[in-house]
């Protein structure tokens, strides 16, 4: 439960600009996570999520780029590791199966890993579909996403 509310909240931030944690509270019952404030706060720890400066004026959260914050990297494998069931790979693409209704949640953990290399993800119910931008580029990803679910 709580690696598919972390997964849900990386989401959320991933496609709305959530700027308290009231907004995020809301965001999650929206989705199904009745959770109290302290354990938003909890989670906004562990997955050390920051607030920087949003388009429509005031500050955000986000989560940060993985080359300033390498402790990152391990919360987002666990909630991928919890949600992934299987991987393919076919020329410069990699495909990945979730579990169902955990394909967006999935597909927001790929994207908030900021790898230079993806030029997009597109997620579904249960796929994630991700472009890479050569085949070298999806080998060295399926490996990682290998490892990461090993």
């Amino acid at each position: 439960m709580k690696f598919q509310r972390q997964a849900a909240i990386v989401d959320i931030i991933g496609r709305h600009e959530v700027k308290t944690q009231e907004e995020l509270s809301g965001r999650l019952r929206d989705v199904g996570f009745n959770t109290t404030q302290a354990t938003i706060s909890r989670d906004i720890k562990e997955l050390r999520l920051i607030k920087v400066a949003s388009l429509g004026g005031g500050y955000k959260y986000s989560t940060p780029d993985l080359g300033s914050d390498s402790v990152h990297m391990p919360r987002l494998r666990n909630i991928f590791r919890e949600c992934v069931i299987k991987v393919d790979r076919a020329q410069n693409f990699v495909v990945v199966r979730t579990l169902v209704g955990m394909g967006n949640a999935a597909g927001a953990a790929i994207d908030a890993m900021k790898i230079s290399d993806i030029v997009g993800t597109l997620a579904g119910d249960d796929t994630i579909f991700i472009a890479l931008r050569d085949v070298e580029d999806a080998e060295k990803f399926h490996i990682l996403v290998t490892e990461m679910l090993a």
